[in-house]
């Protein structure tokens, strides 16, 4: 599958911090988990349920900077979490998100980019198995999706403790929020980005500034 921006935003928006042991749920080929790497010294789980992502993630790493510090393993979260003895500082997904839509012909993107297979529900409580005590849950999710989560969430007891909103270009109404939950109660941090500015594929000093480190050319 391409590199979307989403993924992109993510693993540039997402604070690292001191965070030791990192999971990356539904990595596709691998892109977030490299990026972690590159702005950490963690160790990296990364887990999908796609074979052919998988592959392609284990190729991806192996041919990395990083690849004694990243693991692909395919099995489904609920699964790993059933049976993982291991807790996590950070646990970061790019999840699934259309929840009642029309299907793609093509089985692998369906389950990429449809709920069937990990709901957002199932998503945080299988998460909360992982967490450990201080640490943190950061997802992106188009608007909608997101605050169903957010409430969902809190309703386990997690804290919304980070929110980026995410506008395509200047005028366009909101696409994304990025959401970082913690368990300790905290006052929420609200920032804006948007991506392009008023000239289609010209970035906004602000996401060039994001993700410049990540880009060839920017």
């Amino acid at each position: 599958m391409k590199v979307g921006i989403d993924g992109v935003l993510l693993g540039t928006w997402t604070p690292v911090g001191n965070a030791r042991k990192m999971l990356d749920v539904g990595c596709g080929t691998g892109l977030i988990a490299m990026m972690l790497a590159q702005r950490s010294e963690a160790e990296i789980t990364c887990i999908d349920i796609d074979e052919n992502a998988v592959l392609q993630a284990i190729e991806n790493v192996r041919n990395s900077p990083w690849p004694n510090r990243i693991a692909v393993l395919q099995n489904s979260f609920q699964d790993f979490a059933s049976i993982s003895t291991d807790r996590f500082d950070l646990i970061i997904s790019n999840p699934p998100y259309f929840v009642n839509s029309l299907k793609a012909p093509d089985e692998n993107r369906t389950a990429a980019r449809h709920t069937d297979s990990l709901t957002h529900e199932e998503l945080i409580v299988n998460a909360l198995k992982l967490l450990n005590p201080s640490g943190r849950i950061c997802l992106i999710l188009p608007v909608v999706e997101a605050l169903q989560c957010i409430q969902f969430a809190e309703s386990k007891g997690l804290c919304c403790s980070k929110q980026l909103t995410v506008f395509p270009k200047p005028g366009v109404q909101a696409k994304r929020f990025l959401l970082e939950f913690s368990r300790t109660p905290q006052e929420k941090s609200e920032t804006e980005l948007t991506i392009e500015s008023e000239i289609r594929h010209h970035y906004s000093p602000e996401f060039t500034e994001l993700a410049k480190d990540f880009y060839l050319k920017l």
